[in-house]
């Protein structure tokens, strides 16, 4: 998910994000089917370890995503999903699933020699840390859940229909650059179609079209998580993607036109079947990516969770006010486990 540079804090505050660090370990980790999921281990080796999934699906783990977390009291871990960042092959498709992520998540917590962590996850690696605590609830500590994606085709009508009556011409724009021809008046019904002829289009071969379908994508959904139109294509239209943005795109849209491998109700039901463990939830309440309605559903399914609502928040977790709310969320989940540090 894009971050506005100017919301990433850089100020040593205890609500804001830790000072950078460098990873201590990382490497290439073989998961099999042709797979290699880069990974890296930054902070305290003795410390109180954390694993983060990050979302997209597709957008890779991120240097600022070390920096959540007290590095003196934490053992972070952030890898890249199958396809994604540094994994190798960039882009692929094949045995690349929500089931082998769980079991990627779960290889490198063995790799590592990890008894139990946290799992952070946000937007899709919420999702994600929802199906592997289910298939893996021995091996998790507690939960920390932001901007909640539900992977059903209600969020995804949403986000690339319905949200269309909050910025209608960032929309035209991007179902004009994919050529197609459908009024905003339509779009509650069109967040189908859309994916769809994004997804073909992210599969050509023909030069320059996939491309322009990832950088089209790339500029609708800057706009919905800045709740703003991001600045316009110009005359000549967007400029083509790189093959990064392209690799991205293709392993979100083979995700999104799958519900994920998911699904709003699968997912519900094994948030439903977990064991008593901590679980925190952040939302903002001006997400306009993942809806509200989904963070309250979740609360819902698990039983004893602690929902944070973050007031004027949207989805962007480097906003001052959600990493206010996830600092809290965080040390509320280190205080449920007592203090283990």
């Amino acid at each position: 998910m894009p971050v506005p540079p100017d919301t990433r804090p850089d100020a040593l505050d205890p609500r804001r994000l830790y000072p950078p660090i460098e990873p201590h370990d990382q490497g290439l980790l073989d998961v099999g089917e042709g797979h290699r999921i880069h990974y890296e281990v930054c902070g305290n080796p003795g410390g109180l370890p954390v694993v983060v999934l990050h979302g997209g699906p597709g957008s890779g783990a991120s240097p600022l995503q070390r920096r959540f977390f007290d590095p003196a009291a934490s053992r972070i871990v952030l890898f890249d999903q199958r396809g994604c960042g540094r994994s190798l092959p960039s882009g692929s498709l094949e045995g690349n699933d929500a089931a082998a992520l769980v079991r990627d998540v779960e290889r490198l917590r063995r790799h590592l020699g990890v008894q139990q962590w946290i799992v952070f996850g946000g937007s899709w690696g919420a999702s994600l840390a929802i199906a592997y605590a289910a298939s893996h609830p021995e091996a998790c500590l507690g939960l920390v859940l932001r901007g909640v994606f539900l992977t059903g085709s209600r969020d995804l009508e949403w986000f690339f229909g319905g949200a269309a009556a909050l910025l209608p011409q960032a929309w035209e724009d991007l179902v004009a650059a994919i050529g197609l021809d459908v009024a905003v008046s339509e779009c509650e019904h069109a967040g189908h179609a859309v994916l769809q002829t994004l997804a073909r289009r992210l599969a050509s071969e023909e030069g320059g079209v996939a491309a322009t379908a990832a950088a089209a994508w790339a500029r609708w959904e800057d706009a919905v998580t800045r709740r703003r139109p991001s600045p316009g294509p110009g005359p000549g239209g967007a400029a083509p993607a790189s093959a990064a943005l392209v690799h991205k795109y293709r392993v979100q849209a083979h995700y999104l036109v799958n519900e994920c491998f998911l699904g709003e109700e699968r997912l519900l039901a094994q948030a439903r079947a977990l064991p008593p463990m901590p679980v925190a939830i952040v939302h903002g309440d001006l997400d306009w990516v993942c809806r509200p309605a989904n963070a309250w559903q979740l609360h819902r399914a698990i039983a004893g969770s602690r929902l944070a609502w973050v007031e004027g928040g949207g989805h962007d977790p480097y906003e001052p006010a959600l990493l206010e709310a996830l600092s809290a969320a965080i040390g509320w989940l280190r205080q449920a486990l007592g203090n283990a540090a």
